[in-house]
């Protein structure tokens, strides 16, 4: 089987700066794997290259699938409502979009602002967001973090029922040990300078 993310990193800089060494990446259709490490490791780095939006590195990758990215704060048109956001982003029709927002408990909120919503409920539209997109490929960044304990679960819960029957490739960034055992099928630490894949179980 063709995984569904195939990574060959050589390095990745920022700047002048080393961040991530050699390492290798796969993940097959519908895995889960959660990449863990201290803050500043190149966890975050890692997920921008898988995204094409990191581009001092060098190496091979192989991604040929729709991919949606869940950032670690909501990256949301504070403009366009929450409707809005879901339909012109994901390319949906508004019928999806709304069905998108009332699978995370936000029905009724299309047409209010971002700015009107709680950081809990951002959270929300941008998970709805991106599975609204059907993507082969979800990758996700701190998604769960700077929300409360009971939130967090929620979240989580959420996203393990819209993952559901999903035949999902995904990679979640966490600094959490707890989080990617509850959500990944494995996890990879990154650790080191410049950073590689310590433990991969």
């Amino acid at each position: 089987m063709t995984p569904a993310i195939s990574l060959a990193l050589h390095a990745a800089s920022h700047g002048a700066a080393p961040v991530l060494g050699a390492l290798s990446l796969q993940v097959m259709t519908g895995e889960t794997v959660a990449v863990t490490g201290p803050s500043g490791v190149g966890k975050t780095t890692l997920l921008r290259i898988l995204a094409g939006l990191h581009p001092r590195w060098t190496g091979t990758l192989h991604l040929p699938g729709r991919l949606a990215m869940v950032f670690q704060e909501p990256v949301l048109m504070p403009w366009r409502t929450a409707l809005e956001n879901i339909c012109l982003t994901a390319g949906c029709t508004q019928g999806d979009g709304k069905a998108a927002l009332a699978s995370v408990d936000l029905a009724g909120k299309y047409d209010v602002y971002p700015s009107a919503l709680s950081l809990g409920q951002q959270r929300r539209l941008s998970l709805a967001r991106a599975f609204a997109a059907t993507p082969d490929v979800l990758l996700m960044d701190e998604a769960f973090v700077s929300l409360d304990a009971a939130l967090a679960d929620d979240m989580m819960t959420l996203f393990e029922h819209l993952r559901k029957d999903r035949n999902l490739a995904t990679v979640i960034v966490t600094h959490d040990r707890a989080e990617a055992d509850r959500l990944a099928d494995r996890s990879l630490i990154l650790g080191g300078s410049p950073a590689r894949i310590l433990d991969a179980p």
